[in-house]
């Protein structure tokens, strides 16, 4: 059996089209789309993709699909950036009711059986929230704390980005990485193909010119820097870990 995870999208169709292309050779037995799939540039056309591919796909939800659920009912967002807060009300703007039933129900956590693995825990940043932070800097004391009384040996994550392998105690925790925002030295589309056999970390290139095209015929008021810092270039690894615990610091 074969599961690829696909992690933190954010609405980049022509990222998770080319990881969808490159699927067509892997073959796998299940997909599953580990949260903040619409929080993008083309919210509606990403879920609507992911939608057509049917019982073959397993979701759970993150907390960009969350925060548009609740922007798209007339919650002002408060404890947001001011420029995060405006870029998902733009996307809560793009929703059709139907889109946010949908999100709205999909659950937090999910385990998988995969045959000489075990359960595997997928969920969006930690078993207990949507929202926490950590990163391969992250104190072994904070991690243990975490995953304290998780049953499963191996969890999928994503959430901060970053691709990396991280060994807490009896558990392997994976993160994903992310197919449509990825902080890597280099760009592309991050993914996590896991089988009976181990775990492998993916790269998908992409037409950068194509997806620029499609991107800014999308209308988002934010798809210039979208493609900018997203497409073109992204953040990288190092910078973006930094990042990622300076806002784990204040939480």
């Amino acid at each position: 059996m074969k599961i690829a995870a696909l992690y933190d999208i954010h609405g980049n169709l022509p990222a998770l089209n080319a990881v969808l292309e490159e699927l067509n050779n892997v073959q796998p037995d299940l997909i599953v789309i580990g949260g903040d799939i619409v929080s993008g540039p083309m919210p509606i056309e990403t879920l609507e993709r992911l939608l057509q591919l049917g019982d073959k796909v397993r979701f759970i939800r993150g907390n960009g699909d969350r925060e548009v659920v609740l922007a798209y009912g007339g919650d002002p967002l408060h404890q947001m950036y001011e420029k995060g807060r405006e870029k998902q009300l733009w996307v809560a703007k793009q929703m059709k009711q139907s889109h946010c039933d949908f999100l709205s129900q999909l659950p937090e956590v999910i385990t998988i059986h995969l045959e000489d693995l075990g359960d595997i825990l997928f969920c969006h940043a930690t078993p207990q929230s949507d929202e926490h932070i950590f990163t391969p800097h992250t104190s072994m004391q904070k991690l243990t704390s975490i995953f304290d009384g998780v049953d499963q040996r191996y969890v999928v994550c994503g959430h901060t980005h970053i691709q990396f392998k991280q060994q807490v105690g009896i558990h392997t925790v994976l993160n994903s990485g992310s197919v449509g925002m990825p902080f890597a030295d280099q760009p592309g589309a991050y993914w996590l193909l896991l089988s009976s056999e181990g775990y492998e970390f993916k790269r998908t290139l992409y037409n950068k010119e194509k997806a620029a095209q499609q991107i800014t015929d999308s209308a988002s008021p934010h798809a210039e820097e979208f493609i900018e810092t997203n497409v073109f270039n992204v953040l990288t690894k190092a910078k973006g870990m930094e990042l990622l615990e300076n806002l784990a610091r204040r939480q």
